[in-house]
């Protein structure tokens, strides 16, 4: 599932797409956190794996504490170009997703019990985790095409065919953005823990997998 973070109010600009691999089209939609939660359960119903794509900046990179280090606080990641998570736009979907995070993540821990997540591909893909905590970034030359929904609905859903394609490669997932040379601070971890989401910690200072979405042509 890949999830478009915005505004709830109406008209929303949070939207929502399900995907069931190989397929790579979207097998539902919606526009608000708690349908996108209860589709979410029903698809990791019978132990089955499944992915949660965030279009939120999902860790920062934290220099070391030492005399110089702060001269490098709010730098963009390796892999961001012009588009830092620290700039305007960055930072306010940053705030914005961390509490929506927050809510689903806890909503699906009580509709979930004994779930197990990670945030490291590597972890999922050996059957260690059944739930991928993951981070999209659509921005810039990725922006899709929009949609009749609007380009919320576009970005959920271009979003989802990014991973949809990877998984069904099969090969080891790699990160389109990473913290180095800095220590990441991860947002996903934490907030997963917060929900009291089964999560080990060390993965806290560990880089989250980023699903860079390439641009979509018109004609689709």
């Amino acid at each position: 599932m890949a999830v478009d973070i915005g505004s709830v109010k109406a008209p929303s600009k949070f939207a929502w797409a399900a995907f069931d691999v190989p397929v790579q089209d979207s097998i539902a939609e919606g526009e608000d956190p708690s349908s996108a939660m209860e589709r979410l359960a029903a698809g990791l119903a019978d132990d089955r794996q499944a992915v949660l794509l965030l279009e939120s900046p999902m860790s920062v990179p934290v220099p070391d504490a030492d005399d110089t280090g702060w001269h490098w606080l709010g730098k963009a990641r390796e892999g961001e170009g012009n588009r830092p998570w620290s700039a305007g736009a960055g930072a306010g979907v940053l705030a914005t997703g961390l509490a929506q995070a927050a809510w689903m993540l806890s909503r699906l821990a009580v509709a979930t019990p004994d779930l197990t997540v990670t945030t490291q591909p590597g972890r999922w893909q050996a059957g260690r985790a059944r739930l991928l905590l993951a981070e999209a970034f659509v921005s810039g030359a990725g922006k899709p095409v929009p949609v009749v929904a609007g380009q919320h609905a576009a970005d959920a859903k271009a979003a989802g065919r990014a991973l949809v394609e990877r998984l069904r490669d099969g090969g080891p997932l790699a990160s389109d953005v990473r913290c180095a040379p800095h220590n990441p601070l991860n947002l996903l971890a934490a907030t997963a823990l917060w929900a009291g989401l089964a999560l080990n910690p060390d993965e806290l200072h560990n880089d989250v997998l980023v699903v860079r979405v390439k641009p979509i042509p018109a004609h689709l």
